[in-house]
């Protein structure tokens, strides 16, 4: 595939997903690092791996089981991606957020976006759970933006705002739903680096003065496409370590996927409060 993606490319993932399923998905749910437990929550499935979906990228990285799950959740039809891609595994921007198309051009109104991030603020712990408030785009400050190339006339215009990236309303859905559970929260900016390292102190340090409370590695193009297209987003990241802000520590991928199961249960609790409180447009 080339580094841009063209409306074919896209329809033809679509008829794909439209031959195995009569399911029409107003909500798309992507599982980060650690989290994919929840897609057990879907009911009446029809499952696909990555690899049975033309021109779908397929994940590489322990903890991305990549499978697209269809069926329903918590009371709303959805497609549930069980991990994702990202740009250090050699993909391109187009390549890592060509799921986010194929959800738009499936009907989907409402997207979640989930992920392990790192600590940067130095009042969140291991096992927290952030809604994002607004992101960094670090990557495509630096040239690599997921719009770079052709405009797709059929999702939105060239230059799209992102004064919102995350939706208020879903935001405040997503407070309420986890005050009514008694479950914490934190929010915050998430900040995405290319990978795959981890920082070092000195980058973490650099990273909260310009105003970052948590980091990983995705998210953000997926969201700047999905906003392309006019998709609402809400973004939670589950918080993986405690900020290394001065080298005392040492951050593993086990660690990651270790924290996703304390992660897990807050966040399906938080998303089925979500889903349940939605009001989505039905199909004609």
């Amino acid at each position: 595939m080339s580094e841009f993606i063209t409306i074919e490319q896209i329809d033809e993932a679509v008829s794909a997903i439209r031959a195995k399923t009569k399911v029409s998905p107003k909500v798309g749910l992507v599982l980060g690092s650690g989290l994919g437990g929840l897609a057990a929550s879907v009911k009446n499935a029809t499952v696909l791996p990555f690899k049975e979906i033309p021109n779908w990228p397929v994940s590489t990285i322990q903890g991305h089981a990549g499978r697209l799950l269809i069926g329903e959740l918590f009371g709303q039809n959805a497609m549930v991606m069980q991990g994702r891609v990202h740009f250090y595994e050699g993909y391109s921007m187009g390549q890592v957020t060509f799921p986010i198309r194929v959800m738009q051009r499936m009907g989907v109104q409402v997207i979640i976006l989930t992920n392990a991030a790192g600590a940067i603020n130095p009042n969140f712990e291991a096992g927290d759970v952030m809604l994002l408030t607004d992101q960094i785009n670090m990557i495509g400050m630096g040239g690599m933006n997921p719009l770079r190339g052709p405009n797709l006339e059929e999702f939105g215009e060239r230059f799209p705002d992102m004064s919102h990236p995350y939706d208020p309303e879903l935001l405040k859905l997503a407070e309420a739903s986890a005050q009514e559970k008694h479950i914490g929260y934190q929010k915050g900016v998430y900040i995405c680096l290319a990978g795959p390292s981890f920082e070092s102190p000195a980058d973490l340090r650099f990273l909260r003065a310009i105003g970052a409370d948590a980091v990983g590695m995705s998210t953000v193009p997926e969201t700047i496409v999905a906003r392309h297209g006019r998709t609402r987003v809400l973004g939670i990241s589950g918080i993986s370590n405690k900020a290394n802000l001065n080298g005392s520590t040492e951050t593993t991928h086990e660690e990651v996927l270790a924290a996703g199961e304390m992660i897990v249960p807050k966040l399906s609790g938080i998303i089925q409060g979500v889903m349940e409180k939605l009001n989505l447009v039905s199909d004609r």
